[in-house]
């Protein structure tokens, strides 16, 4: 029989997020014992325990929130329905007892999908690889494919094809840089036509590239198809225009959004926002 620890090492090699749920302090009545673990899974799978009832079913959902914002919670139960404490949440229970869990999310910050195995594909993966993300690179063309390095997943299929059978994670991130047009249109109204939501979808155009873009994709959806995840022409505006000056240009935008930063700033403007010393 696996033990906890290492069901944990077998998700993480697969790519699975998961939360791991500890009981670490109790006071008074309880079925809980401090230390004690369950882990829940981002596909609902749950192993060990926290004490049952009411307390495992709501910490049980509590690692579904969780799993979506990424983050680690400290949080404290009275166990115990009708009773008030000032710091604790209150459970259905009758034991009476207060236990604090600590849940913690242990995962990658984040998935990103590449779609286009060429020259900027592997200069952003190289920025990437050495940030804690999980990287999928897609690519049909299997000269192209066989010579990528560093991405987590390397998979040759045709890039529709990949998101039928596969799809992409939930507020994930995807890169789209494939070697025409068409392709990259298809993949982009894939995503559109069958609802899926990453929290970001850039691609590599012109401003020409992105007229035409556009303009069919509005005779394809209607004026009112959601765009606002839509980052095009992709990247923050550095400056270069060289695979790898894109590839840290793509990679600044996504870390910027990756950190709930609305208007990326100069650190200059944010610690000096009173004093602009760079104006006198």
């Amino acid at each position: 029989m696996q033990t906890i620890y290492e069901k944990i090492h077998a998700f993480q090699k697969a790519g699975i997020d998961l939360i791991v749920v500890t009981a670490v302090s109790k006071s008074g009545e309880g079925p809980v014992e401090v230390g004690k673990k369950m882990i829940v899974t981002e596909t609902n799978e749950a192993f060990g325990t926290v004490g049952g009832g009411a307390l495992e079913f709501h910490a049980r959902e509590k690692c579904k929130e969780l799993l979506k914002s990424r983050q680690h919670l400290y949080e404290k139960y009275i166990l115990s329905d009708g009773k008030v404490h000032p710091s604790a949440k209150t459970l259905p229970m009758k034991c009476g007892g207060v236990v604090t869990l600590f849940y913690e999310f242990i995962g990658v910050a984040n998935y990103v999908y590449i779609f286009g195995a060429g020259h900027v594909g592997q200069a952003v993966v190289n920025v990437l690889k050495t940030l804690n993300f999980h990287i999928t690179v897609i690519d049909e063309r299997e000269a192209v494919i066989n010579q990528f390095k560093g991405g987590d997943r390397i998979v040759h299929q045709p890039f529709v094809e990949f998101l039928e059978s596969e799809g992409i994670k939930e507020n994930s991130f995807v890169i789209v840089c494939t070697p025409s047009h068409k392709y990259d249109y298809h993949v982009i109204n894939k995503v559109i036509e069958k609802n899926m939501k990453p929290k970001y979808i850039g691609m590599l155009c012109s401003a020409d590239k992105l007229k035409d873009y556009l303009d069919t994709t509005y005779e394809n959806f209607g004026k009112d198809v959601d765009l606002s995840n839509f980052y095009s022409p992709i990247g923050l505006d550095l400056g270069g225009g060289s695979p790898e000056e894109i590839a840290i240009s793509i990679v600044s935008e996504l870390l910027a959004l990756h950190h709930d930063k609305k208007n990326p700033k100069h650190m200059r403007e944010v610690h000096h926002g009173d004093h602009h010393y760079w104006n006198n």
